[in-house]
């Protein structure tokens, strides 16, 4: 489990830039959605005409309000066809910009990624978010075939996490105060990015603190942490349909070759939450 962990942290990058990239917001607001309305449309576009409430239900931690502002209004400007294939393009050329398709062992990554999505897509019931994206054609070209299947591999992950959350009765802003007291992100990022209200915020805080999860400084408290703990060792556990169709020495593997791509992504730049903040001005 600990190899199959390390290879999702060591190749994620290569997913969650597109979050970030000018690539994407430039493709986006060309089709005539700027800001948070071009995120949540781009990523609820495997979905269809995704209304706001099944974003709200997959995305899980947004403020409602938030996603309420963006759709359905987006799918009067842009059809859901139009914001794949923009974010493929984005995808493909923020990674090229950092020099991905350069790398050696490209074409062994591809492969080894791609044979733990497509053990994924043999177990759809239950991951929405995830079956919606597996529905999606591969692209051929090794960039965009390997920026897919990390796509793939992150929403499994994903939607079993909030299984796990709800399981232990962790609800979206929880999941958030809960983060922010782990210190791995500031709770003020937290807040912001997903527009939660303060009044909201101090709710879930005082939630918590009655759960014994958190101690008076909004930090966690023994039991918060280990609930943490607990929450993520179960997520790795429902992730292991996918990693474990290449089995220990395949998840040391991509483990090993993951890590130059994530890297590549990182010092390039990709994920540098300042420009998207003043792309979005």
């Amino acid at each position: 489990m600990k190899a199959a962990r390390q290879a999702w942290r060591r190749l994620e990058p290569v997913h969650g830039m597109i979050y970030f990239v000018p690539e994407a917001t430039r493709r986006y607001a060309a089709l005539g959605l700027k800001g948070r309305a071009g995120y949540f449309a781009s990523r609820g576009a495997a979905l269809g005409r995704a209304s706001a409430e099944q974003v709200i239900a997959t995305f899980y931690n947004f403020c409602p309000d938030l996603v309420r502002r963006a759709l359905p209004a987006a799918w009067d400007v842009v059809t859901p066809e139009d914001m794949l294939t923009a974010r493929s393009d984005a995808a493909a050329e923020a990674l090229r910009r950092a020099g991905l398709h350069e790398l050696p062992h490209l074409d062994e990554t591809v492969a080894l990624a791609s044979r733990a999505a497509l053990a994924a897509c043999e177990h759809l019931q239950g991951r929405p978010l995830f079956a919606a994206h597996a529905a999606l054609p591969w692209p051929e070209e090794p960039i965009r075939r390997l920026w897919h299947a990390q796509t793939l591999l992150r929403e499994f992950r994903g939607d079993g996490h909030i299984a796990a959350l709800l399981t232990e009765g962790v609800g979206g802003l929880e999941a958030l105060v809960l983060h922010g007291a782990g210190g791995e992100v500031p709770s003020a990022v937290l807040r912001v990015s997903r527009a939660w209200p303060d009044e909201k915020w101090a709710a879930a805080v005082d939630r918590l603190r009655e759960r014994g999860l958190l101690g008076a400084d909004e930090t966690l408290s023994a039991e918060g942490a280990a609930l943490r703990r607990h929450i993520e060792d179960r997520t790795d556990a429902l992730a292991l349909p996918a990693y474990g169709a290449l089995g220990e020495d395949g998840c040391e593997r991509l483990a090993e070759l993951a890590r130059p791509f994530g890297r590549a992504v990182v010092d390039a730049g990709l994920l540098d939450m300042g420009a998207l903040r003043k792309s979005e001005e």
